[in-house]
Order: structure tokens, then C-alpha cells, then sequence
């Protein structure tokens, strides 16, 4: 069993880990962490790394507050900030054109709850990349030791400590390569190939 939080887009080293997962089990249970990878993404614009951040709003405003909870604040229009940016950014790359209208309804869908928005950009990946993996839900928070825990890859602090091999990004002629950003920076880029680089 690995155990994952659900991330907007989640960024590759979370992937490299997905792929080698035969059960991938999804922390609900978790306390909702600010400037973590649970509402936001990193992708390569000609400006360089550019952040998508999802706002949110919290149901109670006293003590911790639990992600499955966090709703999504959609009086600030995101989703069509989000879908610019990925066009401006992705749309002469090789893969773009092949999957922006299977990843556009993300960003037509009204969401209430921000775990929602996770899963299905979780589900978009696993279609495109063809994964085999299915997944659970946790009831409770996981606390007895858990064959392998990536939870921590949620924390936008925690950079993994394997060498990423470099790969071939939209802007990298003026910026360099920047490493782990979100898995559609690697599937616009290599679309099915991505599974071999992960």
C-alpha cells in the first residue's frame, strides 16, 4: 500500500512514486497545510516557473482545518486564469493539441470541494498515461506505520532527493531545465513516452 494526499496536478516526483505503486491509497483525512502542493502547480512559461494556485476558503474559521473540507473559492475566476496559462504556455509544445479537450473540462466543471478538483485531475493523468492503478480513500487519519508513505511529497518544502533527469521543456533555451514541476510540463512534452521517464 502506498499512501498519497491528493495534489492539484501533482508535480512529477509524486508520480515517479504512483507509477511504481501497485495500491495507491489517498489521505483524507489530512489537516490542510497553506502554500502546499494540495491547491497549487508549477509549470514553465517564457517567463520561467510560474505558479497555479487554486484560491480556497475554510467552512470553520477556528483550529485545524481538514482538506476534505476546504472548499474551493470560485468568486475569482481560476479555472479560466489556469486554462490561459496552460494554452499560453503549452500550446506549441507536441502533446498539447492532443489532450486540450480531454483536460478542458477541469476547468468548465464547477467545484465545491477542493479534494474533488485533485481526483480528477488524478483521473485525467491516469487516463492519459494509461495507468493500471486503482485507488482507495482513507476514513481516518493514518497514523500506524504504512508500508510506504508519500504524503510528505504534498509539501512543496520537500524536494526529492534523487537526481532529475533532464528532458526537453518549452523554454529551457532561455530559463534551463527546472525540475519537478507539474506532471503536464512532462506530458505536454512527451506524452506517452512520460511513463519511461517516470
Amino acid at each position: 500500500m502506498s499512501l498519497f494526499i491528493p495534489t492539484y496536478f501533482s508535480p512529477i516526483s509524486q508520480y515517479s512514486e504512483i507509477i511504481k505503486s501497485n495500491e495507491i491509497v489517498f489521505e483524507m483525512e489530512d489537516n490542510f497545510q497553506k502554500q502546499s502542493y494540495r491547491n497549487r502547480c508549477y509549470i514553465y512559461n517564457s517567463n520561467g516557473k510560474q505558479l497555479l494556485s487554486i484560491p480556497v476558503k475554510h467552512i470553520n474559521k477556528e483550529g485545524r482545518k481538514k482538506t476534505k473540507d476546504t472548499l474551493v473559492e470560485n468568486d475569482f475566476p481560476w479555472q479560466d486564469h489556469h486554462f490561459k496559462s496552460l494554452k499560453s504556455a503549452y500550446r506549441t509544445s507536441p502533446f498539447f493539441d492532443f489532450l486540450e479537450d480531454d483536460i478542458a473540462p477541469i476547468f468548465y466543471k464547477k467545484y465545491k470541494y477542493l479534494q474533488d478538483v485533485n481526483i480528477d485531475t488524478f483521473l485525467f493523468v491516469k487516463d492519459t498515461l494509461q495507468l493500471d492503478q486503482t485507488f482507495k480513500k482513507t476514513n481516518s487519519y493514518q497514523t500506524e506505520s504504512v508500508t510506504r508513505d508519500f504524503r510528505v511529497l504534498a509539501d512543496r518544502k520537500h524536494q526529492p532527493k534523487k537526481t532529475i533527469e533532464p528532458y526537453i521543456q518549452m523554454f529551457d533555451d532561455k530559463h534551463g531545465f527546472l525540475p519537478n514541476l507539474s506532471i503536464l510540463d512532462l506530458i505536454f512534452m512527451e506524452g506517452p513516452n512520460a511513463i519511461s521517464y517516470l
